[in-house]
């Protein structure tokens, strides 16, 4: 039976990214929990920062869901979650994607993406300390750490 989304009903997303050497060769993985289905995303980035990953397992996590919805956003990445929590994205947007020092955005074309995504879905943040013991947390710590051994990433249903 196909899953049926409405906007009463919320998508849990648990994210993280992780790099080897930063930069270096880098994995993220998004987790997304909705009522019954559980799907696990991951994939691998040659050269990459440990930041651009944590934003990229936000992204694909966004981007895997099929309409609006109201998205709990659980990460260990305060860089990603006071981007939005913060007003980050939202002043650098104001000062066309400069910081307050004048300087440009890092990984604006990352940041740019997630402000698009945030106008289809209702985001609300969750920071989560990682290896604390979070389930979800630690499975995307693996999956993104696995995806970098493996150079290869997964998308499953479990």
């Amino acid at each position: 039976m196909k899953a049926h989304y409405t906007m009463t009903s919320q998508v849990t997303l648990y994210t993280d990214g992780a790099c080897s050497g930063n930069p270096g060769p880098g994995g993220w993985a998004c987790v997304l929990l909705y009522n019954e289905l559980r799907r696990r995303i991951s994939g691998y980035e040659q050269y990459t920062t440990n930041n651009k990953m944590e934003l990229t397992g936000v992204i694909k996590g966004l981007e895997s869901l099929t309409r609006p919805m109201p998205v709990l956003i659980i990460t260990d990445s305060q860089y990603v979650k006071n981007g939005f929590t913060e007003k980050w994205l939202e002043n650098w947007q104001k000062n066309g994607w400069k910081t307050k020092s004048g300087k440009p955005v890092k990984n604006i074309e990352l940041w740019m993406q997630l402000s698009l995504l945030q106008r289809k879905h209702h985001l609300s943040w969750q920071w989560v300390k990682g290896h604390s013991g979070n389930e979800y947390n630690d499975m995307c710590d693996e999956l993104a750490r696995n995806a970098i051994i493996k150079k290869n990433g997964i998308d499953e249903k479990f």
